[in-house]
């Protein structure tokens, strides 16, 4: 009995001593991966980092003109001061538009008027081709 005793602790102690410690070998690992990662971009050389130059001279741009439309409690539309009835209105609009197509409409109703004519006024600066519209 005392020699299985001895012949199990025997085994046991080779058991222990035939694990390996990896933790020196991921260490050292870990030490080339990082050399590895600094030392890279350095070998590949230098990237061409030719950045393409403007050759017009940049001028400022001018802010878009703006006009106002409004329409008051008798149903009268005023184009930039302009009065106008409701058959001159979509005509004024277009040769807006078409003079310049950045124009901005900045669009306004008396308290008082009705508003099927500000909703008629909208239409018509939308239809007439005018991109923007503002409320004033």
């Amino acid at each position: 009995m005392a020699v299985s005793a001895f012949h199990d602790s025997h085994r046991s102690h080779h058991a222990e001593m035939a694990q390996m410690n990896i933790t020196p070998l991921v260490d050292v690992m870990l030490v080339l991966l990082i050399i590895f990662m600094v030392a890279t971009p350095v070998l590949s050389g230098q990237i061409d980092m030719r950045i393409p130059q403007s050759t017009d001279q940049a001028r400022p741009l001018e802010p878009p003109p703006r006009v106002q439309l409004s329409v008051d409690a008798s149903g009268q539309f005023q184009l930039d001061g302009v009065s106008m009835g409701r058959t001159d209105l979509p005509s004024a609009l277009e040769d807006l538009a078409r003079k310049d197509p950045r124009t901005i409409v900045e669009i306004a109703a008396n308290a008082d008027a009705d508003y099927q004519h500000f909703a008629w006024m909208l239409a018509e600066a939308q239809r007439s081709g005018v991109r923007e519209i503002a409320w004033k």
